[in-house]
């Protein structure tokens, strides 16, 4: 793996005051073990009656604290050969002076009748001189407590130390210091516009700043003030970190990058000293750029739970950046970029002019745009000459970025384990269908009579769509299992930016197509349908709270565009009026349910030809549908949805 060139500019410092630590811990157990090793050469009792005793070496003995005897030999005895592998003194000093030997003694009583009866037959001149003394060690005393006090320390330490680096914080002394990455003027940044495709109108205007900070008086000498804060917001997946990115290294000024999440800490005030620290950074290397990611972690809305909380850290840090925003002007060189999949639930202080001026909405990507990202995206891949991006950008209605790049990655996977030289098209949908379905799960044990109940499920939501004038084009029909699902049918959605109360009732009969199938089949429904249940009645409630294109309950809407009734546990509707949108729902889909039922039995030998080529083939495309069916009839209507 290569090495980055500010790697070897900046290589981490080793932990010093750890290594200190561990030489301190080495140097305590060493010392131990060396008060604990002695000189003196240990020997037992029949050892030093026998050899020393009884041979008149012995000058003198020593019992120390009623335990142990030292023996010392005399100076003249010490050069017989028994005697010259005793053990020198610590440091190589001399062990002339002794003790020379030891032994350890049960009793002084004991110790006193053994010698006396060893030297019953000695005159009272060879008789040896016995001496009592008390020692104690003093540093063996103290490092018994000191030392498992100095183990604990050095526990506690060390796991402070790596709990701290995992949450981001580093030296005890750098709490309040931001952790934001920093791209210096003149280094190059892998990304830039070239890599950022179907977001031509965001790019030009985010392409602002970088001219700005190139050239200045262009817009100055007209009075003209570039934007202190620029908010990118869409969904997930479609480019806004890769947007700031690109304009990392394009501005070629010094980019500071981070997270909102890498502000939060869970000591009290580290959020808004690590603000202030990033803005001070910034206004050091201005002109520069900041760019705070998910900002919604720290950035949302304040209300009234937050007055029972004693100390919220994250609106301290909210109230840091306010501070911050208001507290540099427009000529000081920084400006601030942030992104976040939430808008709607961000503090409106964040959002006045003066703060964030500019927001950048970015959208699901259209065919064109998806087509851009697709040629982006297969320039690293060897493709056959079948790939085209036309048609696959037509195959993935409502994919994000994210979604496409994922699907050439795939795709690439799918031909190498298949050990194909180029992807190919099919290679291409088999990814599309993983990642819309799920992994194939053809091992999966499924009876026959399950998988015919599967064939007539799938069947009924191609059937009812088939004739439903609003309903989106099918594409294919599978019954092979993919992840959670049994079976599947793909369907084409047309793009477009308005739906109808219509189009909002034939998704819903798609959606029950499968339920009555069964029902019409069987006399009997049963679990296969809790997915399309959720679709249907997501799509129910939507139409009646949130568009007004209910039966009864017209043109009111309940939805909340700022976000802020989501954790509220008032409803806004009374509950005469939650009842009212019970039943609304409840006719509705019972009414599409009835629909359902009267077209399948209208057209039930087309069910069972295409259920019975389902058991068969397992996939059926769209052409063999058209022979198994029938052309659709886009005039056809199964009746008047405006009374419901």
């Amino acid at each position: 793996m290569p090495v980055k060139k500010h790697d070897l500019k900046n290589p981490k410092k080793p932990a010093g005051i750890s290594v200190w630590l561990y030489l301190l811990m080495a140097a305590f157990l060493g010392f131990i073990w060396f008060t604990g090793t002695s000189s003196v050469k240990e020997i037992t009792w029949n050892e030093f009656r026998d050899e020393m005793l009884m041979a008149g070496d012995v000058a003198r003995v020593d019992i120390v604290n009623n335990l142990r005897a030292e023996v010392y030999i005399k100076k003249d005895s010490l050069q017989k050969p028994q005697y010259h592998d005793l053990p020198s003194g610590w440091f190589g000093s001399d062990s002339q002076a002794g003790p020379h030997y030891f032994f350890n003694i049960g009793s002084v009583e004991v110790f006193h009748e053994n010698l006396k009866e060893a030297q019953a037959e000695m005159t009272p001149d060879e008789r040896i001189s016995v001496t009592y003394s008390e020692r104690q060690n003093w540093w063996t005393g103290i490092l018994a407590w000191t030392f498992p006090l100095i183990l604990i320390f050095a526990f506690w330490y060390w796991m402070w130390r790596g709990s701290s680096r995992a949450r981001g914080m580093g030296d005890s002394f750098n709490f309040g210091k931001s952790k934001a990455r920093v791209i210096e003027k003149g280094q190059s940044s892998k990304v830039t516009f070239a890599d950022v495709a179907g977001l031509e109108e965001a790019k030009e205007e985010i392409y602002e700043l970088v001219k700005f900070l190139k050239d200045p008086g262009k817009y100055t000498r007209l009075g003209a003030k570039i934007p202190k804060g620029i908010l990118l917001i869409g969904p997930p997946g479609t480019g806004k970190t890769l947007l700031a990115k690109a304009v990392a290294g394009e501005a070629g000024v010094p980019f500071l990058s981070l997270s909102g999440s890498e502000f939060i800490e869970m000591f009290v005030g580290v959020g808004a000293a690590r603000m202030r620290d990033l803005f001070e950074k910034a206004k050091s290397k201005a002109p520069s750029i900041i760019f705070i990611d998910e900002i919604d972690t720290i950035g949302r809305a304040r209300g009234r739970a937050s007055a029972f909380q004693a100390n919220d850290e994250r609106e301290s840090t909210l109230n840091q950046l306010l501070a911050e925003l208001d507290g540099f002007d427009t000529d000081a060189g920084v400006i601030v970029l942030a992104a976040t999949n939430r808008g709607d639930i961000l503090d409106p202080a964040l959002l006045r002019p003066g703060r964030f001026d500019r927001h950048i909405h970015l959208e699901l990507p259209t065919l064109a745009e998806r087509k851009a990202i697709f040629d982006v995206h297969i320039i690293p891949i060897k493709t056959s000459k079948d790939v085209i991006t036309n048609t696959l950008a037509s195959q993935t209605p409502g994919f994000s970025g994210a979604d496409i790049a994922n699907i050439c990655n795939e795709a690439a996977l799918i031909a190498a384990r298949r050990e194909k030289e180029a992807v190919e098209k099919q290679d291409f949908m088999d990814a599309i269908d993983r990642v819309v379905g799920g992994l194939e799960k053809r091992s999966k044990i499924i009876s026959a009579a399950e998988k015919q109940r599967i064939a007539f499920h799938e069947s009924g939501h191609v059937l009812v769509s088939w004739f439903l004038p609003n309903a989106h084009p099918v594409q294919k029909v599978s019954i092979i299992p993919r992840g959670r699902s049994l079976g599947a049918a793909w369907y084409l959605p047309e793009e477009h930016q308005v739906i109808t109360r219509s189009e909002f009732y034939d998704q819903i009969c798609t959606a029950l197509g499968g339920r009555a199938a069964e029902e019409v089949v069987y006399g009997d429904v049963s679990t296969n349908a809790l997915d399309d249940l959720e679709k249907v009645t997501k799509l129910a409630y939507n139409m009646v709270l949130n568009y007004g294109l209910g039966g009864s309950i017209r043109n009111l809407s309940f939805y909340d565009s700022t976000g802020r009734s989501e954790n509220s546990l008032q409803k806004p509707y009374s509950e005469k009026t939650a009842e009212r949108i019970d039943e609304e729902v409840q006719s509705m889909v019972d009414e599409a349910y009835g629909d359902c039922l009267r077209i399948l039995q209208d057209n039930r030998e087309s069910l069972d030809r295409l259920a019975s080529e389902l058991i068969k083939k397992e996939v059926i495309y769209r052409e063999e549908l058209i022979r198994i069916i029938g052309k659709k009839s886009p005039g056809e209507k199964v009746k008047e949805k405006g009374a419901l």
